[in-house]
């Protein structure tokens, strides 16, 4: 009773068929979920594609300060095309329909390449970081820093993303049981181990890195711009560009991750919390939508992104 009540998914041999969902929420339901990530997931891919061809296309963005952006836009159309569109189709037709097997495939491409993009934005952060506040001349950013930062990003991803797949931890339904996720449910102690270092260092050690790198950022510009204020208060509006430029990152990154950031924590830390499954499903949708804010943020509002001009 209390598995239902808090939309808790089927053992790991049984997967739902239609009529197990009819109960949480009408077909119109799922059909208007349908169209939500629909939009997401197509408009994601085609805002990514439209990052990596340009720059593929344009020789002069084909720097390494930009690697982590294509990065980025890589990681997010994966999300969008392994996770968005399969998360459509079983919308539409109101129940998952890929089997178990599908469930832990779709679940570990929505983490990895999830997990991978978090990773990218505060690599993002830290590159940035690096070129500003470092005495000119002192450190040159160079293909192996670009490289590196793209590595470590998938390394980190794949190292926390593979475990449920040998046991610690595991995949499963969520929300509205039409698509797949780490269990935040189980209260197994390896599951709720696994939970735990999974938030801690593949959501807070990111989100940790982006604010202490842009607050050093910002810190460091104001101090440039406090030695500059005779040259006419160019500096100052740099300084303002910037600053609106970052709070919109951080502000993104909370938006669309700390809602599922704080569901999975809350169901992890109170078992018999009731959470509707639809409620359930719009942090989900939050952090998929990522595939959208991100190309937008990091790309096309991007003033300070260097084009080899």
């Amino acid at each position: 009773m209390e598995a239902t009540k808090i939309g808790i998914i089927a053992s790991e041999s049984d997967i739902p068929t239609s009529a197990v969902n009819d109960a949480i929420m009408p077909r119109m339901g799922y059909t208007i979920l349908a169209v939500i990530i629909g939009f997401f997931s197509v408009f994601g891919i085609i805002l990514n594609m439209t990052v990596i061809v340009v720059t593929l296309k344009h020789r002069q963005l084909r720097q390494p300060l930009n690697f982590a952006l294509v990065n980025l836009a890589v990681a997010d159309l994966g999300c969008a095309t392994f996770g968005g569109l399969p998360t459509m189709v079983t919308n539409a037709m109101g129940y998952f329909s890929l089997g178990r097997v599908g469930c832990v495939l779709e679940g570990f491409a929505v983490a990895f390449f999830g997990i991978a993009g978090l990773c990218s934005v505060a690599i993002i952060a830290v590159e940035r970081c690096m070129v500003v506040c470092r005495p000119v001349g002192s450190v040159t950013f160079q293909m192996r820093h670009a490289v590196a930062g793209v590595v470590i990003a998938w390394v980190w991803s794949f190292l926390w993303n593979t475990p449920p797949l040998f046991g610690w931890g595991r995949y499963e339904l969520e929300g509205v049981q039409t698509s797949c996720a780490p269990d935040w449910y189980s209260r197994n102690l390896a599951n709720i181990s696994y939970i735990m270092s999974y938030f801690l260092l593949c959501f807070a050690l990111p989100f940790f890195v982006i604010v202490i790198s842009y607050t050093r950022l910002l810190w460091t510009l104001r101090q440039v711009s406090k030695l500059k204020m005779s040259e006419g208060g160019s500096t100052a509006r740099a300084e303002t560009q910037v600053a609106c430029m970052v709070v919109v990152m951080v502000m993104a990154f909370l938006l669309t991750w700390l809602p599922y950031a704080a569901f999975a924590l809350s169901v992890i830390f109170n078992p018999n919390l009731y959470i509707d499954p639809v409620i359930a499903t719009v942090p989900m949708y939050l952090a998929k939508s990522s595939t959208v804010f991100n190309p937008i943020i990091y790309i096309f509002m991007n003033r300070q992104k260097p084009v080899g001009r």
